[in-house]
This record gives C-alpha cells, sequence and structure tokens, in this order.
C-alpha cells in the first residue's frame, strides 16, 4: 500500500478532476465498480453464458460410431496418469438434465463445440446419424429454452484418421477436409444456429501442440519440448500449421458467406487465447516486449485476417520459416472473420529477450523476444487459483479496439481456477467473475464493441492440462457417484442472480454464501 501522503495526494487529484469537469461540464468517465455491476447494465442484445467442449463434457468415447480424435489418443498415451475423457461429465446422455439446469441459472447462450469425429467419423465421407442426432437433439433443447447455441467446430480435437493419413494440420489436404466438415455443421445446424467459431484457442494449439509438445498431437524438438516428442520440429512447425489454420479458417468463411449467409444470416469467428502482458520494468525493452507479445499471440492470426499479411515484426524475427500468402491467399484471408473470439484468465509480466535472438536455433518463444515471467503478483495463493487483476480484461478490449478497428469481440472463456475437491463455496470465483464482468462493462462504456459473455466452464470437467486435478465450472460434477451428480457452487447462485436482475452487492453474495454447503465431498 503506498505512503498515507501518496493517498491523499492521490485522492486530491481524483476530486480535482471531478470539480473541474464539472465546472466546465465535461463528460467523466466513471468505472462501473465490479461490486455493483448488475445485467441491466448491459444491452438486452449482449449475451451472457457459460461454456464447454465436446472432449471435455461429453463422454461416450467408444459409443453411436464415434471414433478416436488426437485428445483421446494423447490421454490414452498415459499424458494424464490414465485419467482421460471417456466418460467425463457423460455430457452426450445426461443433456436434457445439464440444458434444464442451464435455464434454471438463467444463462442466455451456451458456448459448446462439435466433435469431429462424432460427426463424420473418419474425417470426411459419410455423416454419423447417431452423431447428427445428438447435436441436433442438443440444439433443439437449448432452443427450447431458451438459450442461443454458439458452436466452435474444432475445440484442438481433429479426428485422428487425418492425423494418421496426412499429418493433420501440417499438410494443406486439410484445408479441404475441414471445409467439408464446416460445410456439413453450416447445412445442418445452421437453421437453428447464428455464431459460429471455427477454431478454438489456435495460438496455443499451435504452441502447445508443435512447439513445446504439452498439447496433441506432441510435437516438439530439442531443446524445446517440456515434453518427450518422437516426431516434431519446433523451429518450423507451429508456423506451417497456424498458416494452414489461416487457410482453413478463410475458406470456410468464404464458404458460408457464398452459400448460406444469405439465408441463415449467420456469424463465423476464430477464437484466441490472449495474457495481459505487463512489462516487468519501465525500461523501454521491456515496454517494447510487451507489444511483441501481442504480435505474437494475438497478431499472428488477427493481422492477416484484418490485414492480410503477418506482423512485420514476426517477418522480421522468423524470416523464412514463416510461410508467406500469395497475392490470392492474402486476398482469401483478408476480412474472413466477423468477430472475434477471446479467451482470457491472467495477467503475466513481460521481459524483453532480445538477446536470445542470437541463438542459432530457434523456437517461436526465441522468435518473439520475450520472456513470460510470473511475478508474486502475477502468481495465485496457490497454484489452483488466479489473482483477481481488475483492469486485465478491459486492457486487452481496448488493445483489440485500437489494433483491429474495433471488431465484435465474444469472450468465449473467462473463469477461476479452484482445486477441484475443494468446496462448493467458492468465494473466489464469484469475486474473480464480478471484477471481470466489471470489466467488460468498463470497456464497453469506453467504446468497446462487446457483445457476449461465457463463464468457463459450465461444469467441472476434463481440463486440457491436468486433466481432473482442477476445476472451473459453476457446477461441481462427482465423479465417484454413478448418476455423476451436478451440484450448483456458490458462483452458479451468484450468477443466477446477476441474470436473473437480483443484484450482485456484496450482502446479497453473504445472504447466498450462508445457504451453500462447504464441501463437495
Amino acid at each position: 500500500m503506498p505512503p498515507a501522503k501518496q493517498l491523499r495526494d492521490l485522492f486530491t487529484a481524483i476530486l480535482l478532476v471531478f470539480i473541474i469537469a464539472a465546472a466546465a461540464n465535461l463528460p467523466v468517465m466513471v468505472l462501473s465498480g465490479a461490486g455493483n455491476v448488475r445485467r441491466s447494465d448491459f444491452p438486452d442484445t449482449f449475451v451472457f453464458g457459460a461454456g464447454s467442449s465436446a472432449y471435455q463434457v461429453e463422454g461416450a468415447a467408444f459409443e453411436d460410431g464415434r471414433m478416436p480424435s488426437i485428445w483421446d489418443t494423447f490421454a490414452h498415451a498415459g499424458i494424464y496418469g490414465g485419467a482421460n475423457a471417456d466418460v467425463s461429465c457423460d455430457a452426450y446422455h445426461k443433456y436434457k438434465e445439464d440444458v434444464k439446469l442451464m435455464a434454471d441459472m438463467g444463462l442466455e447462450g451456451y458456448r459448446l463445440s462439435i466433435s469431429w469425429s462424432r460427426l463424420i467419423p473418419n474425417g470426411r465421407g459419410s455423416i454419423n446419424p447417431k452423431g447428427l442426432q445428438y447435436y441436433n437433439n442438443l440444439i433443439n433443447e437449448l432452443l427450447r429454452h431458451g438459450i442461443q447455441p454458439h458452436i466452435t467446430l474444432c475445440h484442438s480435437d481433429i479426428p485422428q484418421t487425418l492425423q494418421d493419413e496426412y499429418g493433420g494440420w501440417m499438410s494443406r489436404k486439410i484445408i479441404d477436409d475441414f471445409t467439408a466438415y464446416a460445410d456439413v455443421c453450416f447445412k445442418e445446424f445452421g437453421d437453428r444456429v447464428s455464431y459460429w467459431t471455427t477454431l478454438n484457442e489456435v495460438n496455443v494449439f499451435t504452441i502447445g501442440g508443435y512447439d513445446n509438445g504439452i498439447t496433441p498431437p506432441n510435437h516438439c524438438s530439442p531443446p524445446f519440448g517440456a515434453k518427450s516428442c518422437s516426431i516434431g520440429n519446433s523451429s518450423t512447425e507451429p508456423y506451417i500449421v497456424a498458416h494452414n489454420i489461416l487457410l482453413a479458417h478463410s475458406a470456410a468463411v468464404r464458404l458460408y458467406r457464398r452459400k448460406y449467409k444469405s439465408t441463415q444470416h449467420g456469424f463465423v469467428g476464430l477464437n484466441l487465447f490472449a495474457y495481459r502482458p505487463l512489462p516487468c520494468t519501465n525500461e523501454t525493452a521491456d515496454i517494447n516486449a510487451v507489444q511483441r507479445v501481442y504480435d505474437f499471440y494475438v497478431g499472428w492470426f488477427a493481422n492477416p485476417l484484418i490485414f492480410g499479411d503477418y506482423p512485420d515484426v514476426m517477418k522480421r524475427n522468423v524470416g523464412s520459416r514463416l510461410p508467406e500468402f500469395t497475392r490470392e491467399e492474402s486476398m482469401q484471408v483478408k476480412g474472413a472473420i466477423d468477430f472475434i473470439a477471446l479467451n482470457h484468465y491472467q495477467t503475466i509480466h513481460v521481459k524483453d529477450g532480445s538477446s536470445s535472438l542470437e541463438s542459432k536455433i530457434r523456437d517461436y518463444t526465441i522468435d518473439g523476444a520475450f520472456e513470460l515471467i510470473y511475478t508474486e503478483e502475477d502468481s495465485p495463493p496457490d497454484q489452483f487459483e488466479y489473482p483477481v487483476k481488475q483492469p486485465g480484461l478491459r486492457d486487452i478490449l481496448e488493445y483489440l479496439k485500437q489494433a483491429y478497428g474495433n471488431i465484435p469481440i465474444y469472450i468465449h472463456e473467462n473463469g477461476q481456477m479452484t482445486r477441484r475437491n475443494a468446496t462448493l463455496n467458492d468465494t473466489r470465483r464469484v469475486e474473480y467473475l464480478q471484477a471481470y464482468i466489471g470489466n467488460v462493462l468498463d470497456a464497453m462504456r469506453n467504446g468497446s464493441n462487446v457483445k457476449g459473455y461465457f463463464v468457463w466452464s459450465f461444469l467441472d470437467c476434463f481440463e486440457l492440462l491436468d486433466a481432473y486435478g482442477s476445476g472451473f465450472g459453476l457446477y461441481y460434477v462427482d465423479l465417484d457417484d454413478k448418476e455423476l451428480t451436478r451440484y450448483p457452487k456458490l458462483s452458479s447462485h451468484w450468477y443466477t442472480n446477476f441474470l436473473k436482475g437480483k443484484g450482485s452487492k456484496h450482502s446479497e453474495i453473504l445472504q447466498i454464501e450462508n445457504k451453500v454447503p462447504r464441501s463437495s465431498q
């Protein structure tokens, strides 16, 4: 805490601003105050919801014609000590129960993904009628309860058959297969679905899958792999994969606009993960490194889709390892996005790493010339909680507004991690959601074009980095109960109150808290 004199000076300065503004009849931007945020502060057209993904919640991994995805293969290789999502929350069989819980909460939207290997088990060719029936049933059930479906076509889980046949995203063959898969989804579900996202966290998927190898398909090369990899090239593969993803995404968008837009009137976006980066010091080098984090995490995909090419700093630092767009490809990619879908969880500090560019062998992180530092301020009280950094999301939204012409944005994932079996009384999650929803409101009042916010996640589910070690859910799922019973946490009660306009002040939270059991055990 600052010394008393600094605090007095600060409050005096703030008061002076208000006095001068009032005298001159000038507008003053007032922050919402996270504790006072209400649903009525947002437009009626704004959508609040919660999210999931197919592999993480559906279960039924070997039922009704579904074939393995690359996540099935990865999990069954023993990465998680024997844990996998073969059953998980069993949302495949319990979708009606889950949708009823969503409706009772007052969710306005539900973000889900389609399992490519359930709908088209071999990646191309015949549609699986059981898979088609499941997604039709789920979409119809959501709509029957007044819940808007927001669908991601691929949540990092391409069919294993395509990985085996031609290397998945390493091959341009996947562009045609992904576009054909998207065509099936648009045709079969587009009469009821208006909001599509092609792929989830494409930057994280690319880095994790092809640089450090911590996610499927587990590609990396020494000295960069965080896990043991039997195949891969960390210096080149991330850039090849990202390039193919951009071409596949843009092909799907162009297909939708040509074939379906005039009758379905929907929108297609791409999902990106973003930290809120802060410089470790006030030195110019660290401040410049923050911009490189934005360029290498967000600009890697957003710049081609908005401007038609990669950021200049990427072209300089990566050189010939960065694929080039032909003139035709640049024209195809540019403008092939209706909204940015954003996943954000925490702030991180950034240190300049320019000296690493002298390395003879380089990967994505070295090319970025930055170091991501978890300071004591960024680190959670224990490793299972994110600290509440109130300005974080607002700052990212302001950056996106300035950098990309205020493109529409949906917050697809934002949530608090806790130990899975900790407690139903998840006050830290409530504090987190309050603060970040307040962030969104502040950004909108400052002109950001944000259209929706989805809590990650609706249920405690199979988490892609630690299986069942942590939970983000508004509902706890008892994995030891054969019925996989869902139990509402304090955060679900708080979100219900917020969505139904019953208030979210501290005193109101305490009243809810007193009614919630202390333990999920």
